[in-house]
């Protein structure tokens, strides 16, 4: 993932840019660039990004641009379509596109949000932009204040979603949109929509048009030589991509799989199992508690935003080791935002059966974090500084409520995949594989797969009690039939046992510190008591929560 960063507006533009801790790579008078750039040969547009488009030699030949690079590509598509460019580029991309002629700056971003990128500013003090926003703190009119309503979300659902980030004053691009400067409109350009085809086909039929989009999928996800890379867990997504990269790659496929030493669970025999169908050369990695804590900050100084993933720390060391044999990895994230997984069971039994909590709260809660904590775990002025700002469940409910899609199950998914897919499993991928030195790439968020789902019959993606039904049909030939039909029960990261043991002491030196940044946001009685009772249900998840965002701030310091 490549580092880019802008200004337009204001005085001087290129000062701006420096002040953002960037160099400019192109300056025109009324913008600045830094990062890798690109001009149209007749000056029609200037650009930057860091993009890859899947359908790049379709579109070479539609423009009559024979060995255009991406960035190039996905500019003409800005200066011949403008705001609906998006539609036409399939991939992974964020990029600013400068239209001299036009006096206007377009930034967009892919739709899966597979790629990152941030903005802050207003007609009087101008824009800024970048790939990460930890550079954004520094533009004019930016505090370095903590969003409040930032963290009250991301306790309760272990990421930040939406457009706001951890830093007040600076905002995500959403996914799917393109945004045109200076008159800061936004247009989306794609999102998912509930279109069924063929409602009265079988399975078979659906799962058919599947697996051929998923084959696809996978074919241009893959380098053009040398080996590859797939991070393999034994559950079906990461499986499917195994074997088909097995298939297809033209060179040998490297699998990885971890666990957290002898005596905790772990899907070594699943993965196992897969690797020796697939013929993969097969990795197993051990992290134990004390390779992880002391990994933790600069997995977490990769992050834009912190994310209470306890596998974030394990994805990066995963990754380092992928990069000592290859520089492309494959995984198999999507599969459960796009097609429902386990984690969907609390909101579906809400759905069919009710209970005391409306539908905003309820998802809320599904997450099994702090939701119910927020009262003691919060300070007061913290409380008291929330209680103007917008509702929880801000992001999602106009989606999940009153969204457009008839069937409860699309509405789910969507939001899963407009914010957990994005702001969570994808960003950290981006993130995480970059601070690797590796080409992350995750061929079951694909744009087609994704509206694929939405095209399919609900009751053929939840069969029953059968979960992904339909994905689990299109590649049931290709794995042994127990790992297509097992349940899954996950990557399950002993925090509840670390908490209790090897990592207790280092969390309370983090968070009872009287330095401790979390300090001002977090009630220290609360969080003592937490630290002195470890042993109860649930409490290392939400310990993990707290000194994941203790080390973020340090680390973002």
């Amino acid at each position: 993932m490549s580092g880019f960063a802008g200004v337009l507006g204001g005085p001087d533009p290129a000062a701006a840019l420096r002040r953002l801790g960037a160099e400019p790579a192109w300056s025109g008078g009324e913008a600045a660039f830094a990062g890798a750039i690109e001009r149209a040969a007749d000056g029609g547009w200037i650009a930057c990004g860091d993009v890859v488009v899947d359908n790049a030699a379709e579109l070479r030949r539609a423009l009559d641009l024979p060995g255009a690079s991406p960035l190039a590509l996905l500019a003409a598509l800005v200066r011949a379509h403008g705001a609906d460019a998006g539609r036409h580029a399939l991939g992974m991309y964020a990029a600013a596109v400068w239209i001299p002629a036009e006096r206007r700056l377009w930034l967009l971003r892919d739709g899966a949000g597979a790629r990152t990128l941030y903005w802050t500013g207003d007609a009087s003090r101008g824009w800024s932009f970048a790939s990460s926003p930890r550079a954004l703190r520094r533009a004019a009119g930016v505090s370095g204040d903590l969003d409040l309503v930032a963290l009250r979300d991301y306790l309760t659902c272990a990421f930040v979603p939406g457009e706001r980030t951890m830093w007040r004053g600076v905002a995500e691009l959403r996914p799917g949109t393109a945004m045109s400067l200076p008159d800061g409109g936004a247009h989306v350009f794609w999102e998912p929509v509930e279109r069924i085809e063929d409602a009265d086909a079988p399975l078979e039929v659906h799962a058919a048009r599947l697996r051929e989009l998923i084959d696809d999928a996978v074919r241009v996800r893959l380098p053009a030589s040398g080996p590859v890379g797939v991070y393999l867990s034994g559950g079906v997504d990461s499986s499917l991509v195994t074997a088909l990269a097995a298939r297809m790659a033209p060179g040998p496929v490297h699998t990885f799989s971890l666990h957290f030493g002898g005596g905790y669970a772990n899907e070594l025999e699943w993965s196992s199992l897969v690797a020796r169908h697939c013929g993969t050369r097969h990795h197993v990695l051990e992290f134990p508690a004390s390779i992880i804590q002391k990994h933790l900050p600069e997995s977490l100084a990769a992050l834009d935003d912190p994310i209470g993933d306890p596998l974030t720390t394990p994805n990066l060391l995963i990754g380092r080791a992928a990069a000592a044999v290859t520089g492309t990895i494959l995984n198999g994230e999507g599969g459960d935002p796009s097609f429902g997984g386990p984690k969907n069971t609390p909101m579906l039994l809400h759905a069919l059966y009710g209970g005391a909590d409306d539908l905003t709260t309820a998802y809320l809660r599904s997450f099994g974090k702090c939701w119910d904590d927020l009262p003691s775990l919060l300070t007061g002025d913290v409380r008291a500084a929330l209680h103007d700002g917008p509702p929880a469940g801000w992001w999602f409910a106009p989606r999940l409520v009153d969204g457009g899609m008839r069937h409860f199950l699309n509405r789910l998914l969507d939001v899963n995949v407009r914010f957990k897919g994005a702001d969570h499993i994808l960003t950290k991928v981006a993130n995480l594989t970059s601070a690797s030195g590796l080409a992350g790439r995750s061929p079951l968020a694909d744009r087609r797969v994704i509206d694929a789902s939405f095209a399919t019959p609900p009751e053929h993606k939840l069969a029953g009690t059968v979960e992904k039904a339909v994905l689990k049909a299109a590649v049931s030939d290709l794995l042994p039939a127990e790992v297509v039909h097992r349940p899954k029960s996950g990557m399950l990261v002993p925090v509840q046992a670390w908490f209790q043991g090897e990592m207790r002491p280092y969390a309370r030196a983090m968070l009872l510190d009287r330095n401790a940044r979390t300090r001002p946001y977090f009630d220290q009685r609360t969080v003592k008591e937490w630290l002195d009772t470890p042993k109860v249900p649930k409490r290392g998840v939400k310990l993990w929560l707290l000194l994941t965002m203790e080390v973020w701030l340090r680390a973002n310091e």
